[in-house]
């Protein structure tokens, strides 16, 4: 294999493979550094896997509702050990795909650590270490993409046994009966609403003032409503202090969480911890504090074009920062290869991409909530349109929901969008496609949206913010 070439990226997560594919298609002569896995965190122990997991529950759900729709289901169960197979066979089957795009895009595979030994104006070199020997590679230009990985709070720290990573809850060595959950971002309440419906009693632990707290505060009081319905115990404004491990008689484990709410210490047993309080990104060993990199709480500092300054160093997707998304690193991979080849590129928007978290209810959004909006000064006029008054989520049996939206008062702008209910994570694409056609409340007012479809309540949750819904 040749050692020197045009662009190496280190990391064959979702934005890695997705920008040496790119700078591939481009001319440019490419390889990819990964250390674990190709696919990434997302591919292997984060999106596609924990969607598997969530499917399978959402069946599970559907099959207990079975008289609803006037069928019949009995001996109803499940089986967690081929829950997880599942789910691990869908994993490597995309991993094995992501190394035939690779292959057939000419893209250059190295399995190791990568160390950057230099960078500059001409070539920069990256040692790899790999299961045989160090390989020494060249390159003009280096895409970091390395990622991030679960942070660990002191006291809080994962043992694979009775506190787990969002790693040991895909491949779980029981089923939990009394779980907690720490953080209620998108990995938390995944997971809540996981294993909450396979039967665990579950509890949410936030430390912020409400679950979901990134979400507009409509949508995450609707969420909260649901959950509580679904059996969760949810605390917001609290803290676990403590993490007290030991066995018990049975022969089992257990977990004594000492958890402050309002100035008030309570214990709680539970015989499962999973602890989703945030990620660090992965930057040890790279040799960046050499280059003069600047590394801001674990996170290399960029410009909006990904730019690192130092000359012909990039760093994508979750090692860059905020939003921590799959799509956002992929997109980011696509301009960096595309501003590498010399193309006009347009730096990403982190206000115009969509969060998704593929809970029961799903929740989806894209742009300002409702508070920023009137935070920044701004004018605004709401519309709402909920799922009951929609044919179509009646007949699914999907009557609970909403789906609201946030307009400039003077311009029409649409300036965020956000849902909560069945499938809403395919729904939001939509205004995410108007805000990047910079769209007006007056263009999605004449715009036909098929019957009988879900899509139906983002054009009358428009009209309602000018007082004309139709259904509602």
């Amino acid at each position: 294999m040749s050692t020197s070439f045009d662009v190496i990226v280190i990391g064959a997560g979702p934005g890695g493979y997705v920008a040496a594919i790119r700078a591939a298609q481009m001319g440019l002569k490419v390889a990819v550094v990964e250390r674990e896995h190709l696919g990434g965190i997302c591919l292997n122990w984060g999106c596609i896997p924990t969607k598997a997991m969530l499917r399978s529950a959402e069946v599970f759900h559907l099959m207990h509702r079975a008289k609803e729709f006037g069928l019949k289901a009995e001996g109803i169960g499940y089986d967690l050990a081929a829950v997880v197979k599942r789910s691990r066979g869908i994993a490597k089957q995309l991993n094995a795909g992501v190394g035939h795009l690779l292959k057939k895009n000419k893209v250059a595979v190295v399995m190791g650590a990568a160390q950057i030994s230099a960078m500059g104006p001409a070539k920069g070199k990256v040692s790899v270490k790999t299961a045989k020997d160090t390989q020494e590679l060249t390159a003009k230009h280096i895409i970091l993409a390395t990622g991030a990985r679960a942070r660990e709070l002191p006291g809080l720290e994962a043992d694979g046994d009775l506190v787990w990573t969002y790693k040991h809850a895909l491949t779980p060595p029981r089923m939990p009966k009394r779980l907690l959950v720490i953080g209620s971002g998108a990995i938390g309440i995944e997971f809540a609403s996981f294993y909450n419906t396979l039967g665990a009693e579950t509890v949410v632990v936030e430390v912020l003032e409400r679950i979901l707290p990134v979400e507009d505060a409509e949508i995450s009081a609707l969420a909260s409503k649901a959950f509580k319905a679904q059996g969760m115990t949810l605390m917001a404004g609290a803290m676990v202090k403590r993490l007290d491990r030991g066995p018990i008689k049975s022969g089992g484990g257990e977990v004594t969480a000492h958890i402050e709410v309002k100035g008030k210490v309570e214990k709680m047993v539970f015989d499962t911890v999973i602890s989703a309080v945030g990620i660090v990104g992965n930057t040890e060993g790279l040799g960046l504090e050499g280059l003069g990199v600047k590394i801001d709480r674990s996170h290399v500092v960029t410009d909006a074009y990904c730019r690192t300054g130092v000359e012909g160093l990039y760093a994508i997707g979750d090692v860059a920062g905020p939003p921590w998304l799959a799509h956002k690193a992929s997109h980011e991979g696509v301009m960096v290869a595309e501003l590498i080849a010399g193309r006009e590129v347009h730096p990403v928007r982190p206000e115009s991409i969509a969060g998704c978290t593929y809970c029961q209810p799903q929740v989806a959004s894209v742009g300002m909530t409702e508070a920023a909006a009137k935070a920044a000064g701004r004018k605004i006029r709401v519309g709402r349109f909920p799922f009951m008054a929609n044919g179509k989520a009646i007949a699914l049996g999907e009557s609970e929901g909403l789906v609201k939206v946030i307009f400039d008062a003077a311009s029409g702008e649409l300036l965020g969008a956000h849902m909560i209910g069945a499938e809403v994570t395919e729904l939001i694409q939509g205004y995410v496609v108007g805000r990047q056609l910079e769209t007006t409340e007056e263009d999605l007012m004449h715009t036909v949206f098929p019957h009988p479809t879900l899509s139906e309540m983002m054009h009358e949750a428009v009209l309602d913010a000018y007082g004309r819904a139709i259904h509602f």
